[in-house]
């Protein structure tokens, strides 16, 4: 079914700025009332996200920063717009003593070998909270499953979901906790059902355009979720798919080498080759993910070099 324009129209004072796959999507707010903006984007993209933000403020500082969960490509943006607007920034509450010290390792940034600037906080968002944005209350929903401190934001006035990788309109974030034998797959379920019980016109993903075809995006979602839910395996490779293609992204050219190096030094890639993959070398793993990536058009061999492809 084909969205109408109304379907698609946002509230005013709010933009949405689709980014990609390195970079989640940013939401800003600005009324009377101040400035805000859901989610800032990748370290690597700052810059980018910064000079987006100020073209959207025309000159008005930003007062509030609130991210969705703290995966990189969601806070990387968060230490620059810290310096430059000093925002009051608010992170899901299961959160806070790992940003308080700073532990790379519960953030997962060690773990999957990337990137993040350290950022502070402010404020906490739980499950149940209303923050208003733009002149609308928006409901603090907890979405565990792909990250088990992820939030997502509701607004039933005007039925729109800032789902972050929740809900995507073909699927959602790779589940993250089942790799490590804890429990994700059945969080993840729980939360299709809840965004299923709300009312929702239009869902704000965090990677991808709007969509307001919500139904056929849940009924995809749940189909892949039954995928992986039979074959643990499959989330696992899939997971390290992922996770090289994202640093393709960032790097855009690497030699197999330095990817296998890089590869070796992430404890995530580790534990899923210890937990999924013992019969098979680090070496092997990396080249099937790499023929996998080049057979779906994600990335290519270019003499002893991987490539990325958009």
């Amino acid at each position: 079914m084909m969205a109408t324009a109304s379907a698609l129209a946002l509230p005013a004072g709010m933009q949405v700025f689709e980014r990609g796959w390195l970079s989640a999507n940013n939401v800003l707010f600005v009324d009377d009332g101040g400035a805000a903006l859901v989610d800032s984007g990748y370290v690597s993209h700052a810059p980018q996200t910064l000079a987006l933000v100020q073209a959207g403020l025309a000159g008005r500082p930003l007062e509030r920063l609130i991210n969705t969960h703290l995966h990189s490509d969601h806070c990387g943006g968060n230490a620059l717009l810290q310096r430059q607007w000093a925002p009051s920034t608010w992170i899901p509450a299961a959160e806070a003593d790992a940003v308080s010290r700073w532990d790379v390792d519960a953030l997962t940034y060690r773990a999957t070998g990337q990137q993040c600037d350290r950022f502070t906080f402010d404020g906490l968002l739980a499950d149940g909270a209303v923050m208003r944005l733009a002149g609308i209350d928006w409901q603090v929903i907890a979405a565990p499953g792909h990250d088990p401190h992820a939030v997502m934001l509701f607004a039933p006035q005007e039925r729109l979901l800032i789902s972050g990788d929740a809900l995507w309109e073909h699927g959602f974030g790779v589940i993250f906790p089942e790799l490590d034998g804890e429990s994700g797959f059945a969080e993840q379920a729980a939360v299709l059902e809840r965004i299923a019980a709300l009312d929702v016109r239009l869902v704000i993903p965090g990677h991808g355009r709007p969509f307001a075809d919500v139904g056929a995006a849940l009924e995809r979602a749940g189909g892949r979720l039954a995928y992986l839910r039979a074959d643990p395996l499959r989330n696992a490779s899939h997971a390290l798919k992922v996770l090289v293609k994202f640093k393709l992204l960032e790097q855009r050219r690497m030699t197999r080498a330095a990817l296998l190096g890089w590869m070796a030094q992430a404890p995530l890639m580790l534990r899923i080759q210890a937990r999924y993959m013992a019969d098979r070398t680090l070496a092997q793993i990396a080249d099937d993910v790499i023929a996998a990536l080049d057979k779906a058009g994600a990335a290519t061999r270019d003499g002893d070099d991987v490539v990325n492809r958009d």
